[in-house]
């Protein structure tokens, strides 16, 4: 039975933890960031190797590497379903501060906002989620909320509590967006069909509908440039 590397025998610089408090984070490669999240190496891998051959599991891009699934980490010899979601839960709380940092700062005054705001929403995802963006009359962001989530080909969303929540905190304009896990920009009858109800029922609560943006392959569709939202 192989034997686990212990943090107290591994050579100076495969020592992430003490690198980090020393030096900063700043300092240490993708891979000893990812040594400290695993914790322990295995066999004769110290952390550290485990995370050069995950990270080559994506070739080192890091982008392509908040992509895989838990299952493709695990493919890796001593990543288990332990670290493999410590690792995942890492990936996700760095999205998120994204995200909540981007909310703050934008003010949405043109469709480049938009997708500036919203793209890190979508850019891992192998299934479609829909998402609205509530904003004030000063046009600043009160709220991003995912309205559904559903599979590879689509997702079902209730435009009643689209508005229920723009009601809640007060909005004066949405902005609707999805993503289409196929690749595919151009909008399906379904996405244009609801998209001309939710702005029906906006008009009638005084909720004006701004854009509908598709996200696919790190490109967008926006509705109000192709002039179609109404």
């Amino acid at each position: 039975m192989s034997e686990t590397v212990s943090i107290r025998y591994w050579a100076e610089d495969d020592r992430p933890r003490e690198k980090l408090l020393i030096k900063g984070q700043t300092a240490l490669s993708d891979a000893e960031l990812l040594a400290i999240l695993i914790g322990t190496g295995s066999g004769k891998k110290s952390a550290v190797d485990l995370g050069r051959e995950l990270l080559a599991l994506a070739e080192g891009d890091l982008n392509r590497f908040a992509r895989l699934r838990h299952s493709q980490l695990c493919s890796v010899k001593g990543i288990g379903d332990s670290k493999a979601v410590t690792i995942l839960a890492a990936l996700e709380l760095g999205r998120r501060k994204k995200n909540t940092e981007l909310a703050k700062k934008i003010k949405i005054v043109s469709v480049s906002h938009i997708v500036e705001l919203l793209k890190g929403y979508f850019e891992d995802l192998e299934h479609e989620e829909f998402y609205v963006v509530y904003l004030n009359r000063a046009n600043e962001v009160l709220l991003t909320k995912q309205l559904s989530k559903g599979g590879q080909s689509g997702t079902v969303v209730d435009p009643k509590l689209i508005f229920k929540y723009g009601v809640d905190c007060s909005a004066s304009s949405i902005i609707l967006a999805h993503n289409h896990p196929s690749g595919s920009l151009k909008p399906s009858s379904q996405d244009i069909q609801i998209t001309k109800r939710i702005v029906a029922l906006g008009e009638m609560l005084d909720m004006e509908v701004l854009d509908h943006v598709i996200f696919a392959n790190n490109a967008y569709f926006s509705f109000s440039e192709e002039r179609i939202l109404k």
